[in-house]
């Protein structure tokens, strides 16, 4: 049997597929990769096996693979002067969801030919015989010739071919795990970058984020198909993309805060601080959608805000979430926000959520089930007494509740306000302050209703 173009044998003697660049495309393909080099001569990646055969199957995606990546560069390289948009950073749940994806494809592909058996295959040498036929070449004698495969599963000889072939792709996968080598799965990167539908920009500090989590996830596939050759029940992971979900599964939290502010009219300082707490979820999550927020999300969320200083100047005034939670964590001694701020974060985000169920934005078929609740923290109890029945007659038999005289200290009506709506509605001081006069409503028809005879 003889190799297609572009496969060439390691020093370990695995089958790998390799394709030059173009010259007028080695710049351009070097910024599609975003690896830092100036230029990329070859496009190089590991089949992961010794077998010519298998290496020929594995290697058709993967060189199509090239062909897109040669493709784009060859878009940009037509177009020197327009500078695509481009993404300049990834969140933490788009970097973990992608390296899950990974996860899930490799372990997808090493299940479609072990449960497949001699039809799977029979399909797939016939691909293969046609594209060497448009090549004009044959194909040769297999490793593991047709008729001695069972129906379904491996013969006895591809479970022994796959244990060895394995050793040597870990191995290696490990040496570049342990030199923090992420271009050894730059076509996982690009490939899960496509499949979420993010262009993301080449000198993106998020790049080598996600180059590490995916080396991280391709070596953890490698070891659960190990499990699997020792004959350990290791699942397959259902693979979630969210760019293709995310038709079918309702508005996002941009879309509920949005719905939610329109609803009616509220106070200013109500929609700032709501909206505040909403982008401070996104810039942590992403704007994901309703029905796929959940409650490690919102722990995330609370344990993030735990780590935000309280006081909070020059280029920390305006970060985000994350910038505040790392400078927090590298910064102890810093005082942080109070339990009362991040509860009152957490309750602004609980009404988006509540709302936008409430309000048709997560699918009737689906079962959801409010991800906030019970994840306030408990806040510090005031030592401080309630006044009593003669403390009250004193504070209002007061000159300033008595006469129409302003003492200077009042803050003009603020000062009789405050205390009587506290009086009457047993509200914090906080709260009473933020509010304003719209806020206040006079609820005197009902007291009539309710103490008439």
């Amino acid at each position: 049997m003889r190799a297609l173009m572009g496969l060439i044998k390691d020093r370990h003697g695995t089958w790998c597929a390799q394709q030059k660049v173009p010259s007028r495309l080695q710049v351009a393909v070097a910024r599609v990769l975003g690896n830092g080099k100036p230029k990329q001569v070859y496009l190089k990646r590991s089949l992961g096996t010794k077998d010519l055969r298998d290496a020929n199957i594995r290697a058709k995606p993967v060189l199509a693979g090239f062909d897109r990546i040669i493709r784009d560069a060859g878009a940009i390289a037509e177009q020197p002067s327009v500078k695509p948009q481009a993404r300049s950073s990834l969140n933490e749940t788009e970097i973990r969801l992608m390296a899950d994806y990974v996860y899930a494809t490799t372990l997808a592909w090493d299940e479609r030919w072990r449960v497949g058996g001699r039809e799977e295959l029979k399909r797939t040498e016939a691909e293969l015989r046609e594209l060497l036929k448009k090549e004009g070449r044959e194909l040769g004698a297999v490793a593991h010739p047709y008729h001695t495969l069972p129906p379904h599963g491996w013969s006895i000889a591809q479970l022994a071919d796959s244990r060895e072939q394995l050793e040597d792709a870990l191995r290696t996968m490990r040496d570049e795990l342990a030199l923090g080598n992420v271009s050894a799965v730059e076509d996982h990167v690009l490939e899960a970058l496509d499949a979420f539908g993010i262009d993301l920009a080449q000198d993106s500090v998020s790049r080598p984020l996600l180059g590490i989590a995916i080396l991280r996830a391709y070596v953890r596939a490698l070891q659960a198909i190990g499990q699997r050759n020792d004959g350990d029940p290791v699942e397959t992971p259902k693979v979630h993309i969210a760019a293709q979900a995310a038709r079918e599964a309702g508005g996002t939290l941009r879309n509920a805060a949005a719905g939610w502010e329109r609803q009616r009219a509220r106070p200013p300082r109500t929609v700032h601080e709501f909206r505040r707490s909403i982008e401070m979820f996104i810039e942590l999550h992403g704007d994901l959608r309703v029905a796929h927020v959940k409650r490690s999300h919102v722990r995330d969320f609370r344990e993030a805000l735990q780590d935000v200083p309280r006081l909070r100047k020059g280029p920390l005034l305006k970060a985000p979430l994350p910038e505040l939670k790392a400078w927090g964590r590298a910064h102890p001694e810093a005082k942080k926000i109070s339990e009362a701020t991040i509860n009152k974060q957490l309750s602004a985000v609980q009404a988006i959520l509540v709302w936008a169920n409430d309000n048709g934005l997560v699918p009737e078929d689906i079962g959801w089930s409010d991800p906030s609740s019970k994840m306030r923290l408990p806040e510090e109890q005031s030592d401080r007494e309630p006044f009593g029945l003669v403390e009250l007659q004193m504070i209002f038999s007061s000159t300033l509740f008595s006469s129409d005289k302003k003492l200077r200290g009042s803050k003009g009506d603020a000062g009789i306000w405050l205390p009587l709506i506290a009086l009457f509605t047993g509200a914090r001081q906080a709260e009473i302050a933020g509010l304003s006069v719209a806020d206040v409503q006079s609820d005197s028809a009902l007291r009539t209703e309710r103490y008439s005879p």
